[in-house]
């Protein structure tokens, strides 16, 4: 199959192309590029594809694909506030664009990555379904709503989008995101000793591995039309719903001679939520989530500790919203994040 894989050059894109190469896909990329020298270790090996805007999109770059996987986005929930009109600029409207002209261009699945998020404010220990209430509660979250309901409105009988909603991603990529929980709560126990832990702690966060996301999307790439035409999937697995210092023991744990710090500083965070993952399973016989937290905070610590990460490289190359803020100062982009010529 021949498919477009939008942020190839980021953190779950570096992770998912090999894999979608592997099960004997055609890969081409499409990225901005404003991540892709955010490297830990060996630079991946990145499919063709063209350095592009996500809101300059074109009907030739979607021309002969037979399926689009689109994570591009300006991602987490920080990012989002800084700049929420950017957010729904690139994460709504040019995802949509996107999703337009591909149907207009006769792809016939859209895999779109949409998040766990969306259920925001769900609070309380029932296991969340796909059909709860949606209560995003940052303007990343909504963007990824809007785009889910402007998405089902293109379905067709040629057209199938696919809403997959992932739990909060973690674990190893060779561009290292370290601005998510497990990622970052590793890299300060790492490099300080602290398992720093700025919430009360209690809040719930469904986490799932940057490969088993990658193995989702690969394995919705070709289910049945019927399994997976214009329905949402949760992305994870239920035993990788934890709390917030439930992780930070995993990571202490994994990382000799580091303790837990929980200072409470941020109180308690609206974002609260255990998810139910068993609709993807049934859809998609056979698959489960071969992670889990403890598995993912040691690949960590071993990955900081033979690359070397330094703190400099945690904090500023590694961090999202640190990276665009350096692209920004020194000219490289402009307001609106777009390289300038």
């Amino acid at each position: 199959m021949r498919v477009l894989l939008t942020g190839h050059q980021g953190y779950l894109g570096s992770v998912m192309a090999p894999v979608l190469a592997a099960a004997g896909h055609e890969v081409t990329g499409l990225d901005a590029g404003l991540f892709a020298d955010c490297v830990l270790g060996p630079r991946p090996a990145d499919p063709p594809g063209p350095r592009v805007d996500l809101r300059d999109v074109t009907a030739d770059h979607v021309a002969g694909v037979d399926a689009v996987i689109h994570l591009a986005a300006l991602s987490n929930d920080p990012l989002g506030s800084l700049a929420p009109e950017l957010t729904y600029d690139i994460n709504h409207h040019a995802s949509v664009r996107l999703a337009k002209l591909a149907r207009d261009a006769g792809v016939k699945r859209f895999l779109y990555a949409s998040t766990c998020s969306v259920y925001g404010a769900a609070g309380g220990d029932d296991l969340v379904a796909e059909d709860a209430p949606l209560r995003p509660v940052t303007p990343y979250a909504e963007s990824k709503v809007r785009v889910e309901d402007d998405l089902h409105s293109l379905a067709d009988g040629a057209f199938s989008p696919v809403y997959m909603r992932n739990a909060t991603a973690f674990g190893y990529s060779p561009r290292l995101r370290a601005d998510i929980v497990l990622n970052n709560l590793v890299g300060h126990a790492f490099l300080s000793g602290e398992v720093l832990v700025l919430s009360d702690g209690t809040p719930w966060r469904p986490l799932v591995h940057a490969a088993d996301i990658a193995r989702a999307f690969t394995a919705a790439l070709s289910a049945p039309r019927d399994a997976v035409h214009d329905r949402a999937f949760n992305i994870g697995s239920e035993i990788n719903n934890v709390t917030v210092a439930e992780i930070a023991e995993q990571v202490a744990a994994a990382v000799s001679g580091s303790k837990v710090v929980i200072t409470g500083e941020t109180g308690a965070d609206p974002r609260s939520y255990r998810v139910d993952f068993s609709r993807f399973r049934t859809a998609i016989p056979g698959f489960d989530c071969e992670w889990t937290v403890k598995q993912g905070a040691l690949e960590l610590a071993d990955a900081y500790r033979e690359h070397k990460l330094t703190r400099e490289d945690f904090e500023q190359r590694f961090t999202r919203l640190a990276v665009l803020r350096a692209a920004s100062d020194r000219g490289a982009v402009d307001d609106t994040l777009r390289w300038r010529r």
